[in-house]
């Protein structure tokens, strides 16, 4: 699974891997605001970006095509915005959608595979983001396997008695997805009885605090600000 690849790639030990999760995360908004401002008339800039992203992708020891080829599942949707521009008589601006597109998953794949899930969020939470907001990720991400594992479950009972959920039979697909919301809502009672029986109180614990330091700064002062002044001076 894409998700279990991840993981495994945000265990390595690379330098990118040993930064402050909040200093990746400022780098990763530079990357992301600079490229959803690009225009069709910046695609060299667009290069300059693919380029920095594909070496830090090298210098984290991380398989590049793989990363590259992780961050493409965005194209089927931006293929569909794409084609729109396209029969607009507008299809520079087509192209530059799925540029801009792929190049922010780039940017997301390189962030979440040089940073674990619990460091991401203790990030998330030094840049003084919604507590709420990262109490709903860390939930979604603890028990969003759970729900596939509930679906996996269901489909293979479904072919066992020799089912399917074809586009002839939109009906049993709705009715499909009917029972796993029901299963996921009891699955997801019972875990918040268990949590409120063990003291849950709303707020999930920090098993470790992460401290910035001078490499960390560097980081920052060494990606986000050649990434902002490049495209000002687009401007």
């Amino acid at each position: 699974m894409r998700h279990a690849r991840l993981e495994l790639w945000s265990r390595g030990t690379s330098f990118a891997h040993r930064r402050h999760p909040a200093a990746k995360i400022v780098v990763t908004l530079a990357f992301l605001v600079s490229i959803a401002t690009l225009q069709p008339a910046h695609w060299p800039l667009g290069l300059l970006y693919f380029a920095m992203l594909s070496v830090l992708t090298w210098a984290a020891r991380l398989p590049v095509l793989r990363v590259q080829m992780a961050a493409s599942v965005v194209l089927p949707f931006a293929t569909v915005f794409a084609i729109f521009s396209f029969f607009a008589g507008a299809p520079e601006k087509g192209l530059a959608i799925m540029a801009r597109s792929w190049l922010s998953a780039f940017t997301t794949v390189l962030l979440m595979s040089t940073t674990s899930q619990p460091d991401l969020l203790a990030g998330l939470e030094v840049l003084h983001a919604p507590r709420f907001l990262v109490q709903v990720m860390q939930f979604l991400y603890r028990y969003l396997l759970v729900l596939l594992e509930e679906a996996s479950a269901m489909r293979a009972a479904a072919s066992s008695r020799a089912g399917k959920l074809g586009s002839r039979e939109f009906r049993r697909a709705a009715a499909a997805a009917g029972v796993l919301f029901a299963r996921s809502w009891g699955r997801a009672n019972s875990i918040h009885q268990a949590m409120t029986a063990r003291g849950f109180d709303g707020a999930i614990p920090r098993f470790r605090v992460l401290r910035p330091n001078l490499a960390d700064a560097w980081y920052v002062l060494g990606l986000a600000l050649p990434v902002i002044a490049a495209r000002v001076a687009l401007r």
